[in-house]
């Protein structure tokens, strides 16, 4: 069988690809490797292409395993043969192509998306373990409805899989109290880049359980996770509020984030906006939280600049709190913070709906077709020693009129993170800043092009590495090794030495670029 498959592959020919009869033998392979999923070389286009738009490539074949067996199945083929790769697909919603395998093998783990689900209670603790194919929306809403529990660290975005933000990290609003999803798990299921399906945790197989978090799937591919988990809220206050100054929103923000845990907000976001009335995407119509609620410029100081900043927060409380009571913890920290008078814009909702908040963006932009267009993003974290500066010259400055789409930063602790993760984070300090610049390539005029939002990115990058700033790119993407090294810095020899030892011949996650695909000898 293996054989068989690499007809398909040779290398440095491009034309080498599976004939029409070939094609037709495809259930034979299945057959040979004893998948209970399917294997499929004609239907492909989704392997082929993902959320950020701007590469694609032609798969040998896309599977659908239905179990981890079949997970290990296909990985051990993949070893055995002498240049197959292998990429695990969660929802498809990388940018850069980080999730494809050009000429190789990709496996939707969507498709094991039911494997497990099951409640654990241990050490006084409880755990959910899902599948790496389930999506977070997923888990969130059978957590609350069945349990009224949930995972305590999130993204915005939930239609994204375990596995695939495990494998980067998992960043939201509530990691300045917990950490980011990396640092929520207990242990994982992980098929390594043998084929060897193998049960890690903090104790047992330490060094595959840390390398797999934030490890960019270079080591294996996660089949189940085991999630901590606490009680679910019945409700959240949602709160929004604008400063004209950087100084006195970062402050706030950086107040509110290093408060003992009872002593504040449950969710610390932020974002930049431009200081217009007449942009649909980065402007003033982008704060208010509810289409009653509408904006005063008459309040914003004449001295504000090209841009605004809107401090996001959010308080949980349960239905059977006294409303007075929830009024008065949310004032007595509002009234620590020195936002612009009367710019504050608060909603109550329900903590399902708060969560599932960017759902509703999909579902617009979907109608629209914003969704299934490019989307160049760029993602870093910064130090806190060069936010401000980054601030002066790329918000104020370089994305005074915006990007198209939503200009996030906000603090997070270094204190919150695993350093036995392959997370790579900026060098020095407690407090650094993620900044996230979520361009879409929106249908009205003078709408930024995918290509001026590369170009643009690019040139982002390239100030902060001229300037000396300490900071990483959050779901980086390199073209070498070398940029690699770079990126890690000081980790690079343990990220290295962990590549060799699970993935030694460097079949998974080829579209990352990280590693060449090595000649097997088998």
């Amino acid at each position: 069988m293996i054989a068989y498959l690499e007809r398909f592959i040779h290398e440095n020919d491009s034309e080498s690809r599976p004939t029409d009869d070939e094609k037709d033998q495809l259930p034979n392979i299945r057959h040979s490797l004893d998948l209970q999923g399917t294997i499929d070389c004609v239907n492909t286009g989704l392997a082929g292409k993902d959320f950020g738009g701007l590469y694609t490539c032609e798969p040998l074949a896309l599977i659908k395993p239905a179990s981890p067996d079949d997970v290990a199945r296909v990985v051990e083929a993949a070893y055995r043969s002498p240049n197959l790769t292998v990429a695990a697909r969660g929802n498809g919603h990388s940018i850069n192509g980080q999730a494809m395998s050009d000429g190789g093998l990709v496996m939707d783990m969507r498709s094991t998306e039911g494997n497990h689900f099951e409640v654990v209670r241990m050490n006084g603790e409880t755990f959910v373990d899902v599948s790496g194919g389930a999506l977070w929306e997923d888990v969130l809403k059978r957590c609350v409805s069945e349990y009224k529990l949930a995972p305590r660290s999130w993204t915005d975005y939930l239609g994204l899989t375990v596995g695939g933000t495990l494998s980067n990290a998992g960043v939201s609003g509530q990691a300045f109290r917990f950490g980011p999803q990396t640092c929520n798990v207990a242990e994982l299921d992980v098929v390594t880049g043998k084929g060897e399906l193998v049960t890690c945790n903090e104790n047992e197989n330490s060094e595959l359980f840390f390398g797999a978090l934030g490890g960019l799937g270079q080591f294996g591919i996660v089949t189940r996770a085991r999630v901590v988990v606490q009680s679910a809220p019945d409700m959240v206050r949602w709160i929004r509020v604008v400063y004209a100054e950087f100084e006195d929103f970062t402050r706030c923000a950086e107040w509110l984030v290093t408060r003992p845990e009872g002593e504040s907000f449950d969710y610390v976001e932020g974002f930049v906006f431009v200081n217009s009335v007449d942009d649909p995407a980065n402007g003033w119509p982008t704060v208010p939280l509810h289409p009653d609620q509408g904006f005063d410029p008459s309040r914003i100081p004449r001295t504000a600049g090209s841009v605004l900043y809107c401090l996001e927060v959010a308080l949980h409380y349960q239905k059977t709190d006294h409303p007075s009571t929830v009024d008065k913890a949310v004032n007595s920290l509002l009234g620590r913070l020195g936002f612009i008078e009367d710019m504050k814009f608060q909603v109550d909702v329900s903590y399902v709906e708060f969560l599932l908040r960017v759902k509703h963006v999909e579902e617009s932009a979907t109608a629209n077709g914003t969704w299934d267009a490019p989307h160049p993003w760029l993602n870093m974290f910064v130090s806190k020693r060069d936010i401000a500066d980054f601030d002066r010259v790329v918000f104020k400055r370089m994305l005074k009129n915006g990007v198209g789409g939503p200009m996030l930063v906000y603090p997070l602790l270094r204190s919150k993170w695993d350093s036995r993760t392959s997370v790579a984070l900026p060098a020095d300090g407690e407090i650094f800043y993620l900044v996230a610049l979520l361009g879409f390539t929106m249908p009205y005029p003078n709408a930024p092009s995918a290509e001026k939002l590369v170009s643009q990115n690019k040139e982002i990058v390239q100030f902060c590495v001229n300037k000396g700033f300490d900071f990483k790119l959050y779901l980086p993407h390199y073209q070498s090794e070398e940029e690699w090294r770079r990126h890690f810095g000081s980790q690079w020899s343990r990220f290295d030495e962990r590549k060799t030892r699970f993935d030694p011949l460097a079949i998974l996650a080829p579209g990352q670029k990280i590693f060449k695909r090595r000649v097997s000898h088998l």
